[in-house]
């Protein structure tokens, strides 16, 4: 038991802060939906749940991938992140279909009127506001993830141009939550409108609308987490690591360089071209020297390095000077 709680210690915070409070807010729009009859309150009810379930199985799912490697799993167990985000986004896309199912129903039946204006206003204000709050956190944890310390109050929109390199968590943590706040903010307003124009088949629209919000966030981070599963190359790390190694001056080119992703980390296997009139003590010293350097780049936790004999072609050189701009951006963050 001391070893999973302390596994759970390194979990991924933002999703667990999310997950805590998704499941608050569920509960507080359960009961405003419970005694409003709000199919709005009933969009933002589904989605907070599945925020929340889906959530709280990413931040288990983060801090079991950081488990050491066993001899029977050599590799480690980095992909369990991206397994598990593949597990939960199936709870939010049943959800996101109840959402739309009873929002179709809402447009398409309009006349029943929903009471206690007031306290769906009141409790989809409490979302936005902590909503906006773990949205701010999700987004600090892109940019320190980014290398992007200084976040302030500009985070959140500073954040999206770092998404992509973001952990598998945080990025699904900042997605949600971001609809999750532009969903509350759409139920207010429809809410608003609706009860000054008596148009109460606006908040079955918008229920709709919030649910196909759900589905596009179900796709993002299933495609992204089913690459991750199956092992993806990190193109930037793989440009970066290939010009350091290069500036030795002990290799001559790179014959095979392959840097994928275990979740939220990076193995990297490596094949460089040296002279062969060195010796093997020598070239050990090299490899030591090389390991030492890929390991200290961000992510790298597993190195495989070999030499092979120069073979007087130079096709590192040439994959470098068409991924300059690649590495140029490595370099700045």
């Amino acid at each position: 038991m001391g070893g999973i709680f302390k596994l759970l210690k390194g979990g991924n915070k933002p999703s667990l802060i999310a997950a805590l409070v998704n499941l608050f807010l569920g509960i507080i729009k359960g009961a405003a939906y419970f005694f409003t009859g709000n199919v709005a309150m009933f969009a933002e009810m589904m989605h907070s749940l599945g925020d929340a379930a889906n959530q709280f199985f990413v931040f288990v799912g983060s801090a079991l991938s950081k488990k050491a490697p066993t001899e029977r799993f050599p590799n480690g167990f980095g992909r369990v992140v991206n397994l598990v985000c593949l597990g939960a986004v199936l709870i939010v896309g049943i959800l996101s279909y109840e959402t739309v199912k009873e929002g179709w129903h809402h447009f398409r039946h309009p006349s029943e009127e929903s009471g206690g204006v007031l306290i769906a206003l009141g409790v989809l204000l409490i979302g936005f506001i902590l909503e906006t709050f773990v949205l701010h956190k999700a987004a600090k944890e892109v940019l320190h993830e980014a290398g992007k310390e200084k976040a302030g109050i500009m985070a959140i929109p500073n954040s999206i141009a770092h998404l992509n390199r973001a952990k598998p968590a945080t990025k699904l943590v900042w997605m949600e939550d971001l609809v999750a706040t532009s969903g509350n903010l759409l139920a207010f307003l429809a809410i608003v409108i609706a009860y000054f124009t008596g148009f109460n088949a606006l908040e079955g629209l918008v229920s709709m609308l919030i649910g196909f919000m759900m589905f596009y966030v179900v796709g993002r981070v299933f495609l992204d987490n089913a690459r991750g599963a199956i092992g993806e190359t990190d193109e930037e790390m793989h440009v970066h690591i290939g010009n350091l190694v290069m500036e030795d001056p002990h290799v001559t080119d790179i014959r095979r360089l392959e840097v994928v992703k275990e979740g939220e980390f990076l193995h990297v296997e490596l094949v460089a071209e040296t002279d062969p009139n060195q010796s093997l003590a020598y070239l050990d010293d090299v490899r030591d020297h090389l390991i030492e350097l890929i390991m200290s780049q961000k992510n790298v936790t597993k190195v495989t390095l070999s030499f092979d004999e120069e073979d007087g072609k130079t096709e590192w050189k040439h994959h470098l000077k068409e991924n300059k701009i690649l590495n140029d951006e490595v370099n700045k963050s």
